[in-house]
């Protein structure tokens, strides 16, 4: 997979803070058409002559719109031969892009790997940034708050004039979207959380490559993620057992965990565990009963992601009845919220869908420890 180009080696260094991708070759080659994408589903490009189109196809679940982007170099006349239903102004990006807004923390650790995080100038909700680098910049007042999300202060944003943001939207009503194409800025949609193969997550790095101008980058760290998480799960068929495995919590009197087509029952299946819900369908979340969770549940061999517990006193605080769950007994409980950035934004929810490789050696790590002996756990601890 990966985007057309000339044959390279490229040594690709991942910036994250305490764990590295290791230096490794990847073939890239180029093209005058098309940019490949392999994994993710809501997202893809064509090349022609002296312009981009990005299509976002899947933008919110549901979505029955498409969304097309012409991105061409701002020293020459984009061509609009060979464009869709004549895209407007508001859809006409200059690239390379040298200032951009982002409004999830998922699109940073991109920025990081690209080195282009210097160019994020605006986010909402700054406390739920963890990345150092991001961190270091909002401490010298290099990224501005823009309050939230669902309230996101645009007169601060128009004022700082982006050369684009990148929003998200769980519908198509947006009002902020509206306010900030009419003040002139153009805002694309990525939709990277609605991605169901880990892959899939991670290969939104060329979202962001194409419109930095780095798009060999971005192709060759995706090469890299991509070799390091397919290498884990062949490592992890290898073993000679399957525990099973139970996640989630109660929240009030409903216990919710991943359904069996999602995001997190893949990275179980793949490090070879028996997810006990695995045969659900669907890609969000399930809403159990207490009586039918520990039916089925009371003895997994682990516990992965117990919602937002960190140590067994928390579960013992919250009710009598964790105590029955054999992996909590033993021992066998992991979290991914203990992880924390310096303002408490949780490392897991930022990063993981970037470095898929790393969440999945967790993962075995945990159910098959003798298979990555030298592997340290990353985003996952054990409860205490």
């Amino acid at each position: 997979m990966g985007m057309h180009r000339l044959f390279l080696f490229l040594a690709v260094l991942l910036l994250i803070s305490c764990k590295d991708i290791q230096k490794s070759p990847s073939i890239v080659q180029e093209s005058n058409h098309t940019l490949e994408v392999k994994y993710a589903e809501g997202f893809d490009f064509s090349k022609k002559n002296n312009h981009t189109i990005i299509r976002v196809s899947n933008p919110w679940p549901g979505a029955d719109q498409t969304f097309e982007y012409l991105l061409g170099h701002a020293d020459s006349s984009i061509d609009y031969a060979g464009t869709e239903e004549g895209l407007g102004v508001e859809r006409i990006i200059d690239i390379p892009v040298t200032s951009m807004v982002v409004t999830s923390t998922t699109h940073i650790p991109s920025l990081d790997m690209l080195g282009v995080t210097d160019q994020l100038v605006g986010f909402p909700n700054l406390d739920y940034i963890s990345s150092e680098s991001a961190r270091k910049l909002i401490s010298e007042g290099k990224i501005k708050e823009l309050g939230q999300n669902e309230s996101i202060n645009t007169e601060v944003l128009i004022d700082l004039q982006p050369d684009v943001v990148i929003s998200f939207a769980v519908d198509g009503t947006n009002k902020a979207v509206e306010n900030i194409q009419q003040a002139g800025i153009p805002v694309l949609y990525n939709a990277d959380w609605t991605e169901k193969h880990p892959l899939g997550k991670a290969e939104w790095i060329k979202f962001f490559g194409v419109l930095f101008g780095k798009e060999k980058e971005a192709d060759s760290i995706f090469n890299v993620i991509e070799t390091e998480y397919l290498t884990a799960r062949a490592l992890a068929k290898k073993a000679t057992s399957r525990p099973s495995v139970l996640s989630g919590a109660m929240y009030k009197d409903v216990w919710y965990m991943p359904q069996g087509d999602s995001w997190a029952a893949r990275f179980i299946a793949d490090a070879n565990g028996e997810y006990l819900w695995q045969e659900t369908e669907g890609t969000g979340s399930l809403s159990m009963s207490l009586e039918s969770v520990l039916e089925k549940g009371q003895n997994a061999d682990f516990w992965i992601g117990p919602g937002q517990f960190t140590t067994v006193a928390q579960f013992n605080d919250a009710h009598s009845v964790y105590e029955e769950f054999l992996a909590l007994q033993n021992g066998n409980v992991y979290t991914f919220t203990a992880n924390k950035g310096e303002t408490g934004g949780i490392l897991y929810y930022e990063l993981a869908p970037n470095r898929p490789d790393i969440v999945l050696k967790d993962i075995i790590k945990i159910l098959h420890p003798d298979l990555l002996p030298d592997h340290k756990l990353y985003f996952f601890s054990k409860v205490e």
